[in-house]
């Protein structure tokens, strides 16, 4: 198995905590909101804290698909999460599981900085191609900005 490692950093105006209670806390009922792919996030094991694993349903290219995403760790006071994506529909066939961590920081402007480490574990000696590092990398990407979008257009969110 291989595990290969990845750094992203995006930035936000909104304000680290505020943006954390989106992504995280209420994410559940934010996300479908924020995102119109998004059908629907779904618990099919454990009560929202670590071990819990989510069913992501999406509509991709007209097509309904699903991934499961596994509760890692939470760290409210640290505004760290980290997650798994471990099966579901597209998934690519040399992968395991690519694991996220995640963490929200002051700033500039009193905005945020969020900061992600994707780890690719991989079946024996497969590797990521490239399309499906930057397929990922948009994704996170335009989630993380919709879920900015969203909090921005209801203020009192």
């Amino acid at each position: 198995m291989g595990v290969f490692t990845f750094e992203e950093e995006s930035h936000s105006t909104v304000p680290p905590a505020k943006l954390y209670k989106a992504l995280v806390t209420d994410s559940d009922t934010v996300i479908p909101k924020a995102v119109e792919a998004i059908q629907s996030v779904e618990i099919v094991e454990g009560s929202r804290g670590v071990g819990t694993v989510k069913k992501l349903t999406f509509i991709e290219g007209g097509k309904t698909c699903h991934v499961l995403h596994k509760i890692e760790a939470i760290d409210e006071g640290n505004l760290a999460y980290n997650y798994s994506l471990v099966g579901g529909d597209p998934f690519p066939e040399t992968v395991d599981k690519i694991s996220f961590e995640t963490k929200l920081a002051p700033g500039p402007n009193g905005g945020s900085v969020g900061k992600i480490i994707a780890k690719y574990h991989t079946k024996g000696d497969a590797k990521p191609s490239e399309e499906e590092l930057a397929a990922g990398k948009a994704k996170g990407e335009a989630l993380f900005k919709a879920v900015e979008a969203f909090v921005l257009a209801n203020p009192d969110y």
